[in-house]
Protein backbone atom coordinates (compact mmCIF):
# COMPACT_ATOMS: atom_id res chain seq x y z
CA UNK A 1 0.00 0.00 0.00
CA UNK A 2 1.40 3.64 -0.80
CA UNK A 3 1.74 6.14 1.17
CA UNK A 4 -0.92 8.81 2.07
CA UNK A 5 -1.13 11.92 0.66
CA UNK A 6 -0.98 13.23 4.40
CA UNK A 7 1.82 11.86 4.80
CA UNK A 8 3.84 12.33 2.25
CA UNK A 9 3.63 16.12 2.51
CA UNK A 10 6.37 17.89 4.18
CA UNK A 11 6.82 18.48 8.48
CA UNK A 12 8.04 20.27 10.56
CA UNK A 13 8.75 18.96 14.04
CA UNK A 14 8.59 21.53 17.44
CA UNK A 15 9.19 20.48 20.56
CA UNK A 16 7.18 23.02 23.13
CA UNK A 17 5.18 23.67 20.52
CA UNK A 18 1.44 24.88 22.66
CA UNK A 19 2.39 28.56 23.31
CA UNK A 20 5.04 31.14 22.55
CA UNK A 21 7.92 31.14 20.00
CA UNK A 22 7.00 26.85 19.31
CA UNK A 23 3.24 27.89 18.43
CA UNK A 24 3.73 31.10 16.35
CA UNK A 25 6.66 29.08 14.30
CA UNK A 26 3.98 26.07 14.01
CA UNK A 27 1.57 28.50 13.05
CA UNK A 28 4.03 30.22 10.17
CA UNK A 29 5.10 26.92 8.89
CA UNK A 30 1.64 25.82 8.58
CA UNK A 31 0.96 28.57 6.36
CA UNK A 32 3.64 27.91 4.37
CA UNK A 33 2.30 24.77 3.55
CA UNK A 34 4.10 22.26 6.20
CA UNK A 35 2.13 19.47 8.17
CA UNK A 36 3.13 20.28 11.88
CA UNK A 37 4.03 17.70 14.70
CA UNK A 38 4.80 18.64 18.17
CA UNK A 39 5.55 17.61 21.00
CA UNK A 40 4.76 19.63 25.07
CA UNK A 41 3.92 18.94 28.31
CA UNK A 42 0.38 20.01 28.44
CA UNK A 43 0.55 22.92 30.82
CA UNK A 44 -1.23 25.13 27.88
CA UNK A 45 -3.77 22.93 26.45
CA UNK A 46 -6.39 25.93 26.03
CA UNK A 47 -3.71 27.02 23.35
CA UNK A 48 -3.09 23.72 22.12
CA UNK A 49 -6.00 23.30 20.77
CA UNK A 50 -6.64 26.51 19.79
CA UNK A 51 -3.63 26.49 17.39
CA UNK A 52 -4.76 22.73 16.39
CA UNK A 53 -7.82 24.30 14.73
CA UNK A 54 -6.28 27.06 14.02
CA UNK A 55 -3.41 25.11 11.65
CA UNK A 56 -6.23 22.41 10.33
CA UNK A 57 -8.46 25.57 9.28
CA UNK A 58 -5.24 26.53 6.76
CA UNK A 59 -5.92 22.85 5.58
CA UNK A 60 -2.74 21.26 7.35
CA UNK A 61 -2.70 18.33 9.19
CA UNK A 62 -1.12 18.79 13.14
CA UNK A 63 -0.30 16.34 15.47
CA UNK A 64 0.41 17.08 19.03
CA UNK A 65 1.68 14.37 21.40
CA UNK A 66 1.28 15.42 25.26
CA UNK A 67 4.86 14.62 27.03
CA UNK A 68 8.25 15.51 28.02
CA UNK A 69 10.58 15.87 25.15
CA UNK A 70 13.14 16.37 26.72
CA UNK A 71 14.19 12.58 28.05
CA UNK A 72 16.13 10.13 26.34
CA UNK A 73 13.01 8.41 26.48
CA UNK A 74 10.73 10.65 25.26
CA UNK A 75 12.96 11.60 21.99
CA UNK A 76 12.31 7.58 21.45
CA UNK A 77 9.07 7.52 22.07
CA UNK A 78 7.99 10.85 20.49
CA UNK A 79 9.99 9.91 17.26
CA UNK A 80 7.80 6.94 16.67
CA UNK A 81 5.13 8.38 16.74
CA UNK A 82 5.92 10.76 14.79
CA UNK A 83 6.98 7.76 12.21
CA UNK A 84 3.27 6.64 12.54
CA UNK A 85 2.19 9.85 10.91
CA UNK A 86 4.34 11.25 8.46
CA UNK A 87 6.80 9.40 6.22
CA UNK A 88 10.33 8.95 5.81
CA UNK A 89 12.26 11.78 4.47
CA UNK A 90 9.21 14.04 4.65
CA UNK A 91 10.46 16.19 7.85
CA UNK A 92 11.81 19.42 6.59
CA UNK A 93 12.80 21.42 9.61
CA UNK A 94 12.92 20.25 13.05
CA UNK A 95 12.62 23.14 15.96
CA UNK A 96 14.13 22.83 19.60
CA UNK A 97 11.98 25.89 21.50
CA UNK A 98 12.15 23.59 24.99
CA UNK A 99 11.90 26.16 27.78
CA UNK A 100 12.44 24.30 31.00
CA UNK A 101 15.24 25.60 33.23
CA UNK A 102 15.83 25.38 36.96
CA UNK A 103 16.74 28.77 38.47
CA UNK A 104 18.51 29.41 41.71
CA UNK A 105 22.13 30.45 42.62
CA UNK A 106 25.21 28.35 42.33
CA UNK A 107 26.26 28.41 45.91
CA UNK A 108 23.90 29.54 48.21
CA UNK A 109 21.84 27.21 49.96
CA UNK A 110 19.75 29.96 51.91
CA UNK A 111 18.54 31.55 48.32
CA UNK A 112 18.06 27.88 46.94
CA UNK A 113 20.85 26.65 45.28
CA UNK A 114 20.74 24.21 42.28
CA UNK A 115 21.58 20.98 42.85
CA UNK A 116 22.89 18.26 40.90
CA UNK A 117 19.40 17.05 40.38
CA UNK A 118 18.37 20.35 38.69
CA UNK A 119 21.27 20.60 36.44
CA UNK A 120 20.32 16.65 34.75
CA UNK A 121 16.84 18.21 34.46
CA UNK A 122 17.95 20.92 32.75
CA UNK A 123 20.71 19.76 30.61
CA UNK A 124 18.43 17.09 29.50
CA UNK A 125 15.78 19.43 28.60
CA UNK A 126 17.27 22.20 27.04
CA UNK A 127 20.73 21.12 25.73
CA UNK A 128 20.97 17.07 25.50
CA UNK A 129 17.54 16.64 23.93
CA UNK A 130 18.27 18.27 20.69
CA UNK A 131 20.54 15.80 20.17
CA UNK A 132 18.20 12.98 21.21
CA UNK A 133 15.84 13.79 18.70
CA UNK A 134 18.23 14.68 15.65
CA UNK A 135 19.72 11.11 16.21
CA UNK A 136 16.24 9.64 16.22
CA UNK A 137 14.98 11.53 13.04
CA UNK A 138 18.11 10.67 11.81
CA UNK A 139 18.34 6.79 12.87
CA UNK A 140 14.38 6.22 11.13
CA UNK A 141 15.50 8.23 8.18
CA UNK A 142 12.67 10.90 8.94
CA UNK A 143 15.01 14.25 7.68
CA UNK A 144 13.95 15.18 3.98
CA UNK A 145 17.24 16.03 2.08
CA UNK A 146 18.30 19.50 3.10
CA UNK A 147 16.25 19.28 6.43
CA UNK A 148 17.18 22.12 8.81
CA UNK A 149 17.67 21.33 12.47
CA UNK A 150 17.31 23.91 14.27
CA UNK A 151 18.20 24.84 18.17
CA UNK A 152 16.73 28.15 20.17
CA UNK A 153 18.71 30.40 21.86
CA UNK A 154 18.55 34.43 23.50
CA UNK A 155 20.97 36.50 25.25
CA UNK A 156 20.56 34.84 28.70
CA UNK A 157 24.06 33.49 27.81
CA UNK A 158 25.99 36.78 27.71
CA UNK A 159 25.16 38.04 30.14
CA UNK A 160 25.19 37.69 34.73
CA UNK A 161 21.20 37.46 35.62
CA UNK A 162 20.99 36.34 39.10
CA UNK A 163 19.80 32.79 39.49
CA UNK A 164 20.33 31.71 35.42
CA UNK A 165 23.25 30.39 35.46
CA UNK A 166 21.92 27.52 34.01
CA UNK A 167 20.22 28.75 31.33
CA UNK A 168 23.64 30.59 30.13
CA UNK A 169 25.61 27.15 30.78
CA UNK A 170 22.95 24.98 28.45
CA UNK A 171 22.30 27.69 25.78
CA UNK A 172 26.53 27.62 25.70
CA UNK A 173 26.00 23.44 25.40
CA UNK A 174 23.33 24.05 22.84
CA UNK A 175 26.23 26.01 20.52
CA UNK A 176 28.24 23.05 20.85
CA UNK A 177 26.20 20.42 19.54
CA UNK A 178 25.33 22.85 16.75
CA UNK A 179 28.79 22.80 15.34
CA UNK A 180 29.63 19.70 15.74
CA UNK A 181 26.49 18.17 14.44
CA UNK A 182 26.80 20.33 11.37
CA UNK A 183 29.87 18.35 10.45
CA UNK A 184 28.35 15.40 11.34
CA UNK A 185 25.89 16.11 9.12
CA UNK A 186 26.97 18.65 6.46
CA UNK A 187 27.73 15.25 3.71
CA UNK A 188 24.02 14.42 4.23
CA UNK A 189 23.01 17.79 2.71
CA UNK A 190 21.31 18.96 6.33
CA UNK A 191 21.85 22.31 7.77
CA UNK A 192 22.18 22.75 11.96
CA UNK A 193 21.92 26.12 13.19
CA UNK A 194 21.29 27.94 16.38
CA UNK A 195 19.12 31.28 16.22
CA UNK A 196 19.54 33.37 18.88
CA UNK A 197 16.69 36.38 19.21
CA UNK A 198 16.06 38.72 21.42
CA UNK A 199 13.63 38.31 24.51
CA UNK A 200 10.06 38.10 23.82
CA UNK A 201 6.68 37.88 25.70
CA UNK A 202 5.77 34.52 26.37
CA UNK A 203 4.42 32.81 29.41
CA UNK A 204 7.08 30.73 29.95
CA UNK A 205 9.62 33.67 29.96
CA UNK A 206 6.86 35.41 32.44
CA UNK A 207 7.09 32.07 34.33
CA UNK A 208 10.94 31.88 34.77
CA UNK A 209 11.16 35.61 35.55
CA UNK A 210 7.93 36.20 37.53
CA UNK A 211 5.50 39.60 36.45
CA UNK A 212 7.58 42.02 38.46
CA UNK A 213 10.65 41.24 37.59
CA UNK A 214 10.07 40.62 34.19
CA UNK A 215 8.26 43.67 33.68
CA UNK A 216 11.66 45.49 35.06
CA UNK A 217 13.55 43.49 32.49
CA UNK A 218 11.11 44.62 29.44
CA UNK A 219 11.52 48.22 30.38
CA UNK A 220 15.02 47.94 30.26
CA UNK A 221 15.27 46.31 26.64
CA UNK A 222 12.55 48.60 25.62
CA UNK A 223 14.96 51.49 26.68
CA UNK A 224 18.19 50.33 25.38
CA UNK A 225 17.41 48.32 21.85
CA UNK A 226 17.79 50.35 19.28
CA UNK A 227 14.49 50.17 18.13
CA UNK A 228 13.02 50.57 21.83
CA UNK A 229 10.98 47.63 21.42
CA UNK A 230 10.73 44.13 21.96
CA UNK A 231 10.93 41.68 19.29
CA UNK A 232 7.39 39.49 18.39
CA UNK A 233 7.51 35.86 18.05
CA UNK A 234 5.90 36.39 14.72
CA UNK A 235 9.19 38.10 13.70
CA UNK A 236 10.67 35.15 14.82
CA UNK A 237 8.93 32.79 13.02
CA UNK A 238 9.21 34.34 9.97
CA UNK A 239 12.73 34.16 9.83
CA UNK A 240 12.69 30.55 10.94
CA UNK A 241 10.91 29.59 7.54
CA UNK A 242 13.48 31.82 5.85
CA UNK A 243 16.06 29.51 7.15
CA UNK A 244 14.18 26.50 5.09
CA UNK A 245 14.93 28.16 1.68
CA UNK A 246 17.83 27.43 -0.54
CA UNK A 247 18.81 31.71 -0.34
CA UNK A 248 19.69 30.77 2.86
CA UNK A 249 21.41 27.61 2.54
CA UNK A 250 24.79 28.65 3.32
CA UNK A 251 23.68 28.59 7.00
CA UNK A 252 25.87 25.59 8.69
CA UNK A 253 26.74 25.30 11.74
CA UNK A 254 26.29 28.91 12.70
CA UNK A 255 24.97 30.50 15.39
CA UNK A 256 22.25 33.59 13.61
CA UNK A 257 22.14 36.54 15.96
CA UNK A 258 18.35 37.94 15.69
CA UNK A 259 18.63 40.02 18.40
CA UNK A 260 18.72 43.15 17.50
CA UNK A 261 21.05 45.25 19.61
CA UNK A 262 19.10 44.40 22.70
CA UNK A 263 21.31 45.68 25.95
CA UNK A 264 23.66 47.36 23.67
CA UNK A 265 22.17 51.30 24.99
CA UNK A 266 22.73 49.54 28.60
CA UNK A 267 26.05 51.62 29.33
CA UNK A 268 24.25 54.97 27.55
CA UNK A 269 21.07 54.25 29.42
CA UNK A 270 23.37 54.34 32.95
CA UNK A 271 25.66 57.40 32.03
CA UNK A 272 22.89 59.76 30.63
CA UNK A 273 20.99 61.92 33.53
CA UNK A 274 17.33 61.29 33.69
CA UNK A 275 15.39 64.09 32.50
Amino acid sequence: MGVSRERDGRWIVVLGVSSGTGAAIAREAAREGFNVFGVHRGHYMEQAQALTQEIEGLGRRIHLRVGDAGTPDGAVAGAQELLSVAAPKTVKLFVHSIASASLGPLTSVAEGRVEPRHFQKTFDAMAHSFVYWTQQLVERDLLAPGAQILGLSNSAGDVVMRGTALIAAVKAALGVYVRHLAHELGPTGHRVNLLKFAAVVTPAVKRTFGEERFTRLQNLIVGTTPAHRMCTVEEVAKLVMLLTTDALSWFNGATIDFTGGEFQGVLDSLLTPKS
